[in-house]
């Protein structure tokens, strides 16, 4: 499965990509704005743990952001449980030296395109920490609404921060 972009593509994991990964993922500001999960440092083997977890995906929902086959980031639509099911959450990020170029609202369209038409979904929705204003651009540029803000409602870093609330619906 690929998706391609304008000077970039989305595809599927494969085994030689740990060390790209690594390189581009260890960088606390890529770090500071996602998830705690995302590990910090990124080591080699949080690089080749991630892609083990991703690499024979049915239906894929993961994919390298590769520029000439070198992964320089990652977006997925992350599925959620029970009454939430057709609801997904959509992430990403792309190396520190990619940012302002115009791929990650080019990617979250592709992502979002291939969600709407090869997945039973109804919307696709973001959570971005209020202190990530150029992720809240992408979005918007990529046609989602800001739907809300949860004041307060999440900690990164020791910091208390407003999570703001975006989607995007099917057509």
């Amino acid at each position: 499965m690929e998706l391609q972009g304008t000077g970039f593509t989305l595809r599927q994991w494969k085994p030689g990509d740990a060390a790209s990964l690594q390189k581009h993922a260890d960088n606390t500001n890529i770090s500071d704005f996602l998830f705690d999960r995302f590990p910090s440092p990124y080591t080699l083997t949080d690089a080749e743990q991630f892609i083990n977890s991703k690499i024979n995906q049915e239906p894929v929902t993961n994919f390298a952001i590769t520029i000439d086959d070198e992964v320089v980031g990652v977006i997925g639509i992350d599925f959620r449980a029970d009454i939430y099911r057709k609801a997904p959450l959509i992430g990403y990020w792309v190396s520190e030296q990619l940012w302002g170029k115009g791929i990650m609202p080019q990617a979250v369209n592709l992502v979002t395109n291939y969600g709407f038409t090869h997945l039973d979904i109804v919307r696709i929705q973001a959570g971005v920490l209020g202190n990530n204003p150029k992720s809240m651009r992408v979005l918007e540029k990529a046609g989602f609404t800001k739907e809300g803000i949860l004041r307060n409602s999440i900690i990164k870093n020791n910091q208390i921060l407003d999570e703001h609330i975006y989607a995007i619906l099917k057509p």
